[in-house]
Parts: C-alpha cells; structure tokens; sequence
C-alpha cells in the first residue's frame, strides 16, 4: 500500500494527510445510506493507513454524516484526525436550496456541528457556499469570533471568486479553499488558483467527472484516452485523475470520497503514480477546455462564478 506522507495546508500551521477522505457518500447522494459499522470501519481504516483528513458537512444527510463521523471519532480516535465541516447550505420547506451567511446563522451552525460531532473544536470550518445577500466580511467576521472562543481552528471557503477570497483573507486569514480541481474543470486555475497562492491558502481538491447521458458520448472519447495512458502506468483511471491532481503542487490536497475500503486502497494507490511533464502536458490537452461538454453542476447550484457578495458599507445588520 501506497505511503501517505503528510504536507501543509495553508500557511496558518495546519497539517493534514497528502490526501483526504471526502465522506458525503457514505450518508448520501449515492445511492441508500450505508450502515454505520461499515462506514466507521472505513474511516478507522483510512486513518490506520494515514489519512487523517475527514471532510464533512452539515448539509451531507443531511446532519447524519456528522453524526456518523462524530461515532467513529469515539474512543481516542478525535486526537488521530484534522476534521473538517462546512455550513451555509440550508434547505427551505419546499425544498429549495437557500445560502445563509449572516452571523446568528454562522454561529448556530458551528453549534450544531459542535453538537452532532461530539467534540469541541472543529479544526477546519469551510463556508460551504457564498451567501450573495451579505457582505463576506460579515461572515468571517463571525467565523473570527469563533476562532477567538476557541470553538474552530482554521477557517475555509468553498466555491468562492479570487474577490471573494481577498476580501474574506483581509479580516481573517484563510487556510483552506476547496473547489473542483480535475482534468475535467481547470477554469480555477486563471484567477483562483494563483489567488490562493499568492495568499499561502492551501487547496483541496474535488473531482466530479462529467458522465450526464447528454454528454456521455462526447466526453466518453476523453476518457477513454486518459484510460489508455493508464494502461501505460499500470494505474487505474481514477489513479491517474488523483496523480494529476497531486502534480499541481505540494499545497494541494484531494479529497477523493468512497464507500468500499477497496476503492479507498486503489486511492491512495494514487501517491505511487509519478507523471513527467510530457505525460502531464499529454494528459491536459486530451481535456482540453474547449473538448469538455457539460456544466459541473445542475442548474440552480451555485458555484465560484456566482459568489460577489455585496460592498460591507451597504451592510445593516437586523
């Protein structure tokens, strides 16, 4: 099995495995919710095996992902990880999905999490998503608050505009930005990707492969490509993915999520696949920008490219 060596995340004194376990799916989004002991021993394995980045949120169930993870946390097993969870995302009654970011919201958030995970300090807390109606400044100006009292250790964004990452960095320093980063969608690296460096913010990567049945055909040809040049390595596609991603540099951290300790395996497997620049130039022209069919996202979800939120002088807190 592959080593799993240990990096920096941010430039605030976080450390983290190379690589995360992104653990939505165990509670849902794919597929019936998995049984508890098969999901904590998952986890134990993970961390036996060096991984000791969990990524959560409030809304992955939603609730009972914290819940699952904040039972496997039992048993001096909290002291082993970096945990991390996201707020903001709230569903209304009819279902629609709603972004809140104002204070009262940001602190009954970081509560519940508190609550549900059964610890009491959560170490990387990620705005889910960028709440348009507030000032961001207001937002991590709440998260600041928490920091002092102790209740979280590092402060992340997700999906947020280079802007946006400035403007929330200038009140409070930022550790974490997590956004997709694939072959599949590299539009981050105009504007976002050099932002977060040049502010020592550490990112963590998602991959979410674009198969929608409209698209499938088209983007099946790529794929099938990448396929080939993983027959090469001796990898499989979804190693060659992760390799590619872990190539971008030592501030990046993948999050690859799974539900089976064999996929988990074949995922770290990933740290042992080494790519020239030939391969690495090879593997981005097959994705290129402009051969890609297909949003990351369905309609409705907001992203990065929606996330200005407005001016702090036209904030009136009521």
């Amino acid at each position: 099995m592959a080593k799993v060596g240990r990096m920096k995340l941010g430039s605030q004194g976080l450390e983290v495995s190379q690589q995360g376990l992104g653990c939505m799916g165990m509670s849902a989004h794919y597929g019936h919710r998995k049984p508890d002991p098969d999901m904590i021993a998952l986890i134990h394995h993970a961390i036996q095996s060096g991984v000791t980045l969990l990524d959560t949120s409030d809304v992955y169930g939603p609730h009972t992902n914290e819940i699952l993870i904040g039972k496997a946390l039992k048993g001096g097993v909290r002291e082993k990880v970096e945990l991390a969870t996201k707020f903001a995302i709230n569903f209304l009654e009819d279902g629609k999905l709603d972004v809140r970011g104002d204070p009262e919201y940001v602190r009954a958030s970081c509560e519940g999490s508190l609550k549900r995970l059964g610890i009491d300090c959560i170490d990387l807390y990620y705005i889910h998503r960028i709440d348009t109606r507030v000032p961001i400044e207001i937002t991590i100006g709440e998260l600041k608050k928490l920091v002092e009292e102790g209740k979280i250790k590092y402060i992340g964004l997700s999906e947020a505009s280079a802007s946006t990452i400035r403007r929330a960095h200038a009140v409070h320093h930022i550790t974490a930005v997590q956004l997709e980063w694939s072959l599949w969608s590299r539009d981050v690296e105009e504007d976002i990707i050099p932002t977060c460096r040049e502010l020592g913010i550490g990112i963590v990567g998602e991959l979410f492969p674009r198969f929608y049945p409209e698209n499938f055909e088209k983007n099946k040809i790529i794929f099938e490509r990448v396929n080939e040049m993983a027959a090469k390595k001796g990898c499989t596609t979804s190693q060659l993915a992760l390799a590619w991603l872990h190539h971008q540099g030592n501030d990046v951290c993948p999050i690859p999520g799974t539900t089976k300790i064999q996929n988990f395996n074949d995922n770290i497997g990933a740290l042992s696949v080494k790519l020239t620049p030939q391969e690495m130039a090879e593997l981005e022209s097959f994705a290129a920008a402009d051969v890609i069919k297909g949003n990351r996202y369905a309609d409705g979800i907001p992203t990065w490219k929606n996330s200005e939120t407005p001016p702090l002088s036209s904030w009136k807190a009521v």
